[in-house]
């Protein structure tokens, strides 16, 4: 046993230790939450950009929805093991966070990856896509792509002149500026067409979007990955001075 002073000089430093923890546990519940409303819309706004690379597709959203889900289960967890200040919960809870941060530097260099790899990938995909097209799908993701980005074919318009599609119906809808002057006959003749479509191709918007969207899944994953660090460092510290000092907490 400790003598009692020692005990009494070492109380204000777990107490101290324990107010960060807390402190930190609180600010991991809500990178939890952070992470996973990240995933959610990576997940909802770059659905129609991964339809097209499937094959390939990152699972990056998938790993910071689930991560950001047990982030806040753990959060939780990490409050009640601070106050009991048992060291088995504090080192299970160090544990976790060492889990956590592997995960999400996974779904950082995921994302870091693909974001380079993305445009040979989407050029494929959206060729077929194009190649494709029927225009009986309600949600279609060329056509989501071509309102959405303002653009029509892969590299331009003229594109669509090579497909089955445009030979029966011209240029799809989707790529006209405004609805109401697209007629049939226009969209069945590219050089009517070029006045009343979008000119631009879709592959480098698309290329782009996916690019910057990644960028930012990427960057967040990696900002509150190291954040986990803190908390190892406090976790351990913490189970360590009450395991050398047998300290107990009210």
């Amino acid at each position: 046993m400790s003598p009692p002073s020692r005990r009494l000089q070492t109380k204000p430093v777990i107490t101290c230790l324990k107010t960060f923890l807390i402190s930190y546990s609180l600010i991991f519940w809500v990178t939890g939450v952070i992470l996973l409303a990240v995933g959610v819309w990576g997940k909802v706004s770059l659905e129609t950009y991964f339809s097209l690379a499937a094959e390939e597709s990152t699972n990056a959203p998938y790993v910071l929805i689930g991560t950001g889900a047990i982030i806040v289960i753990f959060g939780l967890f990490g409050c009640f093991a601070t106050c009991r200040g048992s060291p088995w919960m504090l080192k299970l809870y160090a544990m976790f966070l060492t889990l956590v941060f592997l995960a999400e530097l996974v779904a950082g260099v995921s994302g870091f990856i693909f974001r380079h790899e993305i445009k040979a990938t989407l050029n494929n995909g959206y060729k077929n896509a194009v190649i494709k097209y029927n225009g009986t799908e309600s949600k279609n993701p060329v056509d989501t792509i071509q309102r959405n980005l303002h653009c029509c074919g892969v590299y331009n318009y003229t594109d669509w002149n090579n497909t089955k599609y445009f030979q029966e119906k011209g240029i799809p809808v989707s790529c006209c500026k405004d609805s109401d002057n697209c007629s049939p006959e226009t969209l069945k003749d590219l050089a009517k067409a070029e006045n009343v479509v979008y000119t631009t191709g879709c592959f480098v918007l698309v290329s782009t979007t996916m690019e910057n969207n990644l960028g930012i899944i990427a960057g967040i994953s990696f900002g509150i990955a190291f954040f986990q660090l803190i908390g190892m460092f406090l976790a351990c510290c913490l189970s360590r001075y009450i395991t050398n000092n047998q300290y107990e907490m009210v």
